[in-house]
């Protein structure tokens, strides 16, 4: 067979010159920056050099999207907002008002002044060591018992009262006084003393007369009292109740006093003191 004959000329060289068509290529595109970094200067130069055909991808222009510029309008305004809020509190505070500086002021003396007397109470109570008074009997005389129609009591019953001040650097006022007579739960009569003062160490004797007219006993209560009368054993109670006020220099303090006795006396009309137990309690 024949040779074949050689290609053109022109077509040997567009065939062998793939640069000149892609440094044509690369002028229609957009180049590429200064500022990449060196790998990819590096690899630019790898490519031009070799005989492979090169291709450039061209930057996209950005899109200016109107939603992600409301996003963006949104977090100024909470980035401002919070700016605000934050310059608020770091405000200076306002002066205070005089009547609450006033309040205050007043309220620490008060406490302080409280403190101070809470103290001196404690040490003149530690150092006078006040004893409550005593309340007690030895004399009684019972002169009569009568029932009518055996329900409604009468009597008549008199004792001496004593009243007893132990201590010795403080003095006593008996303000309020008053003595009730009981058979078991029932009262029988009533009594109300006037107020007297005991100086330090001092007792002090008070008659009490204690009359009952027509009170009422229930049946149990009467049955027992005529038992009791037979039997010459007669028991009372008698229930005291007191106010007292210490008096310790310019310094005073008011109490509650109670007097609790039992007694037993012998049969009317000449009834005596048999047995008795007193304790007084505040």
């Amino acid at each position: 067979m024949l040779p074949l004959p050689p290609p053109p000329s022109h077509l040997k060289q567009s065939k062998n010159s793939p640069s000149t068509q892609t440094s044509s290529s690369n002028q229609q595109q957009t180049m590429i920056q200064p500022s990449k970094s060196h790998k990819q200067s590096k690899s630019s130069s790898t490519s031009s050099s070799s005989p492979s055909t090169q291709i450039v991808l061209s930057k996209q222009p950005m899109i200016h999207k109107p939603h992600q510029a409301s996003l963006d309008d949104h977090t100024i305004k909470l980035k401002l907002r919070k700016t605000s809020s934050s310059a608020t509190l770091l405000r200076s505070p306002r002066p205070t008002n005089p009547l609450i500086w006033c309040t205050a002021v007043l309220c620490v003396i008060f406490s302080v002044l409280l403190i101070v007397a809470g103290i001196a109470t404690l040490v003149i109570f530690l150092s006078v060591k006040p004893k409550r008074p005593l309340f007690d009997t030895t004399v009684a005389s019972l002169n009569s018992i009568y029932l009518d129609s055996t329900e409604y009591f009468n009597g008549d019953f008199i004792f001496l009262a004593n009243f007893t001040n132990p201590n010795r650097k403080i003095d006593i006022r008996f303000e309020y006084l008053d003595i009730e007579l009981y058979f078991f739960d029932r009262l029988i009569a009533n009594q109300v003393l006037e107020p007297f003062t005991e100086r330090r160490g001092e007792a002090r004797l008070q008659s009490v007369h204690m009359i009952s007219s027509e009170v009422y006993l229930p049946l149990n209560l009467s049955l027992e009292l005529k038992k009791q009368i037979q039997s010459n054993r007669v028991k009372y109670n008698i229930r005291g109740t007191f106010r007292v006020r210490a008096s310790v220099g310019l310094t005073h303090f008011s109490y509650w006093l109670y007097g609790r006795c039992q007694i037993e006396m012998t049969g009317p009309p000449s009834g005596v003191l048999i047995y008795r137990s007193c304790r007084t309690k505040r």
